[in-house]
Formats: structure tokens, C-alpha cells, sequence
């Protein structure tokens, strides 16, 4: 179940992060689950509020977010194809169909593919400014 669920989620300094659960009951299984969910995060409770320290980021650590935009980036790629490939098998259903004709088919298939590179451009600058902000060093 997402976090901001079963609780209120806020960032009252940049470097914390406070949780405070709806239901009290819940503390240890939050902070259980953020401690074993990998992130590097140490959090610490008092029985009504998990505070999470945020430690400032590593080389190692900024390399590792970047590796995961990476994957976001190809996961999100690979979903716009794969809408790509529906309205494409849609069109030429349709065409197979005789609902369309050739030339409405070949203007709808190239309008798909240029809709798609353009998302996908746009997708690549977003990341690649992303990395850029995640490496820079402040």
C-alpha cells in the first residue's frame, strides 16, 4: 500500500523527511518497510513520528539514480511503443476493415510515428536534464 495512504508524509527541512500514520498501531510496520525497502534511509520513531534523515547524496549514490532513470527512461520508452503498436493495429484493422482508405491509412500511420519520436525526444531531454541535475554537485 502507497505511504501517503496510511499516512501523512512531510519534508519539514530538506535534509528530513517525517511520517505520521492516520493509525498509531502502524508505526513499527512503516518503519519496518522503509528500512528494508533499500533506499539508504535510516528512520527513527517515537512512537507517534518516524523521522527519516535524508543523507546527503555520494558520487556512488547519484550514479546509482542515474542508473535508475536509465531504467525508468526504457521502461517509458517501451510503453509509447507499445501504444504505437495498438493505434497502428488499430489503423490497419480499420483499413482491413474498408472503414479507411490507403491514403488515410498512410497519413495516420505517419502521424503515429512522428507523434511517437516527438514523445520520445521529449522524454530523452527530460532525463537527460534529470542526469545533469542528479550529477551536478551543489
Amino acid at each position: 500500500m502507497p505511504l501517503n495512504q496510511i499516512a501523512q508524509v512531510h519534508a519539514p527541512e530538506p535534509q528530513m523527511i517525517t511520517v505520521q500514520p492516520f493509525d498509531t498501531s502502524q508505526v513499527g510496520a512503516i518503519e519496518k518497510a522503509i528500512r528494508t525497502a533499500e533506499l539508504g534511509l535510516n528512520p527513527m520513531n517515537d512512537g507517534k513520528l518516524i523521522r527519516v534523515p535524508v543523507p546527503a547524496l555520494t558520487q556512488e549514490r547519484r550514479q546509482d539514480m542515474v542508473k535508475h532513470l536509465h531504467k525508468v527512461l526504457e521502461e517509458h520508452r517501451t510503453a509509447v511503443r507499445n501504444i504505437r503498436r495498438d493505434g497502428n493495429d488499430a489503423i490497419k484493422k480499420a483499413m482491413k476493415d474498408k472503414k479507411i482508405t490507403e491514403d488515410d491509412e498512410k497519413r495516420s500511420l505517419d502521424e503515429i510515428q512522428k507523434l511517437t519520436d516527438d514523445e520520445i525526444k521529449k522524454m530523452e531531454e527530460m532525463s537527460k536534464a534529470k542526469e545533469k541535475e542528479v550529477l551536478e554537485i551543489k
